[in-house]
């Protein structure tokens, strides 16, 4: 059975070299792409950008193409944040998306509450909450919001191929 839609990618953080593991996840990934003529993709994850060199990327390229395998498609995320910023505003224009103005050590709290009462440490869903209002006042304070899913309450399900 082949399936030209088959994309599959390995995408290892160019902050250091790769291990046995990489490896293995990169041969999985490329023979499932061959078995069913789809393209196996080398993403770099290169967004830390106090940890990630170029001299990693190439020695990963390198190792890859000394595992035999051969790579359809390379990209490197960093150069790819126009594409994701168009992404992020169409979810936003569709309503799929909404700002969240919680600092990291706010939301470190409210993990920590959670797991003391044996509760998982789920977001409360304050941001979705706010009035219009609160947003401008919370913005007007030089706060920048971030960005979360406004996810329904429905199960979701996913098959992993591999």
């Amino acid at each position: 059975m082949t399936n030209s839609n088959v994309k599959v990618r390995f995408a290892p953080s160019p902050t250091g070299l790769i291990h046995i593991g990489n490896a293995r996840t990169a041969i999985v990934n490329w023979l499932h792409a061959k078995k069913n003529g789809g393209k196996f993709i080398l993403r770099f994850d290169d967004t830390d950008v106090v940890r990630s060199k170029q001299e990693y990327a190439d020695a990963i390229a390198e190792d890859v193409a000394w595992l035999g395998l051969t790579t359809d498609e390379v990209y490197y995320q960093s150069k790819r944040f126009d594409l994701y910023d168009k992404a992020a505003e169409k979810l936003k224009n569709d309503g799929r998306l909404y700002r969240c103005y919680e600092t990291a050590d706010e939301l470190e709290r409210k993990r920590r509450r959670q797991l003391a009462t044996g509760k998982p440490p789920v977001y409360d869903r304050t941001g979705l909450n706010q009035s219009n209002e609160d947003r401008a006042k919370l913005e007007a304070e030089g706060l920048k919001p971030h960005w979360r899913f406004k996810l329904t309450d429905k199960v979701v399900e996913s098959v992993d191929l591999i």
